[in-house]
């Protein structure tokens, strides 16, 4: 009764039956990518204890296919036989994987709305749907920065008196988002600098002037607030001309 009096009180609004069914279904991929993870890294150190070296990442489990399937190898055959059971368990996390995020990109085809997303760049279907699945209506949000502020894209400020401090980004708020946005942008600044940029925009002058990961988190900043621009105002991404 007491929150319900108050004028400026904000509630959290109800989630549509798409909603609940999309967030489960990234809770579960998230759950399987940790289990793959969790036993290929199981894998790995059990194959360093006999002085089989696996270089880390997903992309090296052929590696492992490739050495355990060479009985004449160092392991002996009860090794063998427990590393052929951790790998076709990694195996079947990565089939189910498949399966969920094939119909994520499904659906992501047949909604407008995430295919507005997907026009920015760094934003692809798995991201767009997680926005959709996890974020409420765009207009509950004053501005972009109060979207901003709960994926945890602002500072954590420690000020006093009339010293303001601002520190690293909060990380507080929505985490499958800011994680997914947080990739989104690193995957861009990387083909920027494979690519090459020119100097003129706001992205080249960063990278000219600031730390990798500084400019990773800034852009997922402004992605941040173009992602409710683009809901707010059903608009598509707009990319700026630089200005001579």
């Amino acid at each position: 009764m007491e929150a319900a009096s108050r004028p400026n009180m904000r509630f959290v609004p109800v989630k549509s039956e798409a909603q609940k069914a999309r967030s489960m279904a990234y809770r579960v991929r998230h759950l399987l990518v940790r289990q793959r993870t969790q036993t290929v890294n199981a894998l790995r150190g059990n194959m360093a204890e006999v002085g089989v070296v696996v270089p880390e990442g997903i992309n090296n489990v052929a590696q492992m296919e490739g050495l355990l399937g060479n009985d004449t190898g160092p392991l002996t055959e009860g090794m063998l036989h427990l590393a052929r059971m951790l790998l076709s368990q990694t195996q079947t996390c990565s089939d189910k994987l498949t399966v969920i995020e094939k119909d994520l990109r499904r659906q992501a085809r047949e909604d407008v709305e995430t295919a507005r997303l997907m026009t920015r760049p760094g934003i692809g279907p798995i991201t767009a749907m997680a926005i959709q699945a996890f974020t409420p209506d765009m207009h509950s949000f004053e501005n972009g920065r109060h979207f901003k502020a709960g994926r945890g894209l602002v500072p954590k400020q420690s000020s006093t008196a009339d010293k303001p401090r601002l520190r690293r980004i909060s990380k507080m708020g929505q985490r499958v988002i800011r994680r997914l946005l947080i990739t989104g942008g690193a995957a861009v600044v990387r083909w920027c600098i494979e690519k090459g940029v020119e100097p003129g925009p706001w992205l080249g002058n960063m990278l000219a002037r600031k730390p990798k990961m500084l400019v990773v988190v800034a852009l997922t900043k402004k992605m941040a607030r173009m992602v409710w621009a683009m809901l707010s105002d059903g608009e598509n991404y707009r990319k700026l001309l630089a200005v001579a």
